[in-house]
């Protein structure tokens, strides 16, 4: 499995839903999913470019169970806590019993990757 590519190939798909998602908020002046735009560009696109770049640069880390281990929480967990999230903005209260144990899930495997990212650029690692 190539993280690399496989996150890239996600925040594209992320990035066009959230400009997507902004620009229906935009032209209906119903801007009541901000937070879901804010949180598809940030953890979608952004946080998976990162994840790519990363994995690209440092393939050792990609190579690694950790690595996958981090891609298999977070690309459900940020899914999941996407719809969850509309859902509940939307006035679904029961959401709520979803979305926190989603983001706190989503949070681990920002934590994975920070172990990751300390494993792997090092000063040791440096001249790889």
């Amino acid at each position: 499995m190539d993280l690399s590519r496989w996150y890239l190939r996600l925040s594209v798909i992320y990035i066009v839903l959230g400009v997507t998602l902004g620009n229906v908020m935009g032209a209906s002046g119903d801007h009541s999913l901000h937070a879901v735009h804010a949180h598809i560009n940030l953890l979608g696109w952004v946080g998976m470019s990162i994840f790519a770049f990363f994995y690209r640069a440092f393939p050792a880390a990609a190579a690694g169970k950790l690595a996958k281990v981090q891609f298999w929480i977070y690309v459900p967990g940020t899914v999941v806590q996407m719809v969850t999230l509309t859902l509940l903005i939307r006035g679904n209260a029961e959401m709520e019993k979803i979305l926190g144990p989603m983001s706190m899930l989503v949070g681990v495997a920002f934590l994975l990757f920070a172990i990751q990212v300390w494993q792997h650029t090092g000063r040791e690692n440096a001249a790889a």
